[in-house]
């Protein structure tokens, strides 16, 4: 008894959280001469891997054979490294001071490189520099959605059909929510290497954070709609749907679910099987996108050939400044700036090793749109593309990739006529049965982020790697608000206020 008051009060005191099954280290760093969060600072332990989050807050699950006097570094560019015991952390909040730079390292370490002269060396080194290999990486993946209607209007020009009136439409209009928010989280562990073709994931825990009303709100929806058109529209008709100059054609067979008699015992095992390969696809599927989500992101990364990002695999198109010289624990980086001489999208800051010219992080964000598509009354606009990547040296002297980010957001906007006509040949007389006829007026916001944590990265074989099997066995929880007990006993990272925060209102 007397030994858990002792561990509660070193819980208060340290700001550390104890538990039977696992114990958690959690706190927030701090710059200790402006009081700002330091984001993006690396935290390593035990070999394994952690990054702060855009508020400067991690937590590290400590390991079965972890004792007290294991050492805890703390590391993040232009601030002095922090390495001790765990046990001399004595606050929940962590403090960095800003390193300063002797001329006399600076002069020693620069060697009166150009900035020009710099990038070459980045990409000479690139092939020894940047772990290729067959790796088993243990991460952390978190996708955070966003969606805003700022405009949803339109006018209602003809109806035959009696029920799709205006008020039917303004209910349909209300019923769409304006602003919707949805988190994915994953832990897993990803199997290869950069290349596509080369990658297997194996899913160990996932959650989805979101409004599920609006799910319900849409399908009560969708089924008044599908029952107005069943009473209305006659069999074997057809939809025109038409847009201006463009239109296509909707069988009605494609807008009914098709009716299963209960009684039907043939046709309900028939049913059942559907539904449970369905389900077994969504469990495959899932697993799949956040694979294929995984590699289009490695795919980005700067020394890929097809990436997006080319300030390095075509330099010549941006002019290079070197701004400064700080440092990454006891290395010597360079920083330097880059931005486009033309036409090219991105600028940003590019922190290279003084030593070995490898690139250990790379900020960037958009100079321009990346898309702007306007064309007959549809409009498309992606306004907002940035993101980084930090790499840290593994035992080989080579990098790993520790943190990546990805943030996009965009404007879809539609501003043009919609006719939906049905039409009937079996029908004496004309085809032409049924119209509504509406002009839309309406735009919508999105912003997407991406981000992954790498904990640890080990080496394996080709054997390994072609003798291991996905299984996709793993579906994400629902949650309707944040539960930090759902990751309890997982190393993640942590969670920024607006997701902490996020929470379904009941109606």
């Amino acid at each position: 008894m007397q030994k858990n008051k002792s561990l509660l009060v070193f819980a208060v005191v340290f700001g550390f959280i104890f538990t039977m099954q696992a114990q958690i280290v959690s706190s927030k760093i701090i710059d200790s001469v402006t009081k700002e969060p330091v984001p993006y600072a690396t935290i390593l332990y035990k070999k394994s891997g952690m990054i702060s989050n855009e508020e400067g807050r991690f937590s590290f699950l400590y390991r079965k054979d972890s004792k007290p006097t294991d050492t805890l570094t703390i590391s993040c560019i232009g601030f002095k490294t922090i390495a001790k015991p765990l046990n001399q952390f004595k606050d929940s909040v962590i403090y960095l001071a800003p390193k300063a730079i002797e001329l006399r390292e600076v002069v020693l370490s620069s060697k009166n490189y150009t900035a020009e002269e710099i990038i070459e060396k980045v990409k000479e080194n690139i092939p020894q520099n940047y772990n290729f290999d067959l790796t088993k990486k243990r991460l952390f993946f978190r996708e955070s959605n966003h969606q805003n209607f700022i405009k949803s209007d339109y006018t209602l020009k003809k109806s035959t059909i009696k029920e799709l009136n205006k008020p039917f439409l303004d209910s349909v209009m209300q019923s769409i929510p304006k602003n919707n928010s949805y988190y994915t989280e994953v832990l897993c562990d990803l199997y290869g290497n950069f290349d596509k073709e080369k990658q297997k994931i194996d899913l160990i825990k996932a959650s989805e954070l979101y409004d599920k009303n609006n799910e319900v709100g849409l399908t009560a929806l969708e089924e008044k709609f599908e029952r107005i058109i069943n009473q209305n529209v006659k069999k074997n008709s057809y939809f025109k749907i038409k847009s201006g100059i463009f239109g296509t054609k909707l069988d009605m067979d494609e807008l009914q679910n098709e009716a299963v008699d209960s009684t039907n015992a043939e046709a309900l095992n028939k049913k059942l099987e559907e539904e449970k390969k369905k389900k077994e696809d969504r469990k495959k599927n899932f697993a799949k996108y956040r694979r294929s989500s995984l590699s289009g992101l490695f795919g980005g990364l700067f020394f890929q050939e097809k990436s997006n990002l080319n300030f390095i695999n075509k330099s010549n198109r941006y002019d290079f400044t070197l701004l400064d010289i700080t440092f990454l624990g006891d290395d010597a980086v360079y920083v330097l700036e880059f931005k486009p001489k033309r036409s090219e999208d991105f600028k940003g800051k590019l922190y290279v090793n003084t030593e070995d010219f490898a690139i250990i992080r790379a900020d960037y964000e958009n100079v321009k749109a990346v898309k702007n598509f306007k064309l007959l009354g549809f409009s498309f606009r992606i306004y907002l593309a940035k993101g980084k990547m930090i790499f840290g040296k593994d035992e080989d002297n080579r990098y790993n990739l520790q943190y990546l980010e990805k943030e996009n957001a965009s404007r879809f906007g539609v501003r043009r006529p919609l006719k939906i006509i049905e039409k009937n040949k079996h029908v004496k007389g004309r085809r032409k049965q049924n119209e509504l006829y509406v002009k839309l007026d309406f735009a919508i916001t999105s912003s997407e982020k991406k981000e992954v944590v790498i904990f640890d990265t080990d080496a394996i074989t080709a054997t390994a790697f072609e003798g291991f099997k996905e299984q996709n066995s793993v579906l994400p929880t629902y949650m309707p608000k944040y539960s930090p007990e759902f990751w309890k006993g997982y190393d993640i990272m942590e969670p920024n206020q607006a997701i902490r925060d996020f929470t379904v209102i009941a109606e």
